[in-house]
């Protein structure tokens, strides 16, 4: 079992928390990274891109003109798709983007993401952090003056509903949502794609041990 410190807003340590090797203290994986990151940022993507093709486009039915004696090049329709109006030849189609890699590897990531930024002295475990009237002024002011963070990923339980609607306005900061007291999918935890490109992770001891509790985190590498 791993010691972290929980410290307050002023980086003051109050107290300690022990927590699982299985989870702070994995070896981190790269190529976890690049799978999970990979599947929560192209199952953002929502693929209504479309164009009609020359079988879509209303009209062209008729063969503009005979097929000799015009004079001009032999057409079979006025919508193909060199005529202005014709449909698209092998235009974009919607479709449906959505990936996600084995259970194993979704957990594997989560545990390398959490487990890298310990190793680094960058997770920082607060015993509170509360933003009165969710004013996200008073979050930035925290998180840069109090904290002394440029960025970082910050994740709290959903309860806490004025913390996220401060800092999910903040350009260098971003909130994630964690539900303490569900079974949630990793695809709705932590933002791996995220965490890989901040430099800090704050969270509560609320979450950490939210983490330390679920089965779905128990994974060791190798």
């Amino acid at each position: 079992m791993a010691k972290f410190d929980v410290v307050n807003l002023d980086l003051k340590k109050v107290s300690e928390i022990e927590l699982s090797d299985d989870i702070f203290a994995a070896t981190p994986n790269p190529h976890l990274f690049y799978e999970v990151a990979k599947m929560q940022q192209i199952n953002r993507r929502r693929g209504t891109v479309g164009v009609k093709n020359s079988s879509l486009v209303s009209g062209g039915g008729k063969k503009p003109w005979k097929q000799k004696g015009s004079g001009r090049a032999r057409q079979g329709s006025i919508r193909a798709s060199h005529w202005v109006g014709g449909g698209k030849a092998m235009g974009p189609k919607s479709r449906d983007y959505f990936y996600r890699p084995p259970r194993k590897v979704r957990r594997g990531a989560i545990s390398s993401a959490i487990s890298l930024r310990a190793q680094e002295n960058k997770l920082i475990i607060l015993d509170a952090f509360q933003v009165e009237g969710g004013k996200s002024k008073a979050a930035f002011e925290t998180l840069t003056r109090r904290l002394n963070l440029e960025n970082a990923l910050v994740i709290d339980s959903r309860e806490n509903e004025q913390l996220h609607r401060s800092v999910r306005n903040l350009g260098a900061f971003v909130q994630d949502e964690w539900a303490v007291n569900e079974d949630v999918d990793l695809v709705l935890g932590a933002r791996v794609d995220k965490s890989s490109e901040l430099d800090n992770a704050v969270f509560s001891p609320r979450i950490a041990l939210a983490w330390q509790a679920s089965p779905r985190l128990k994974w060791r590498a190798g």
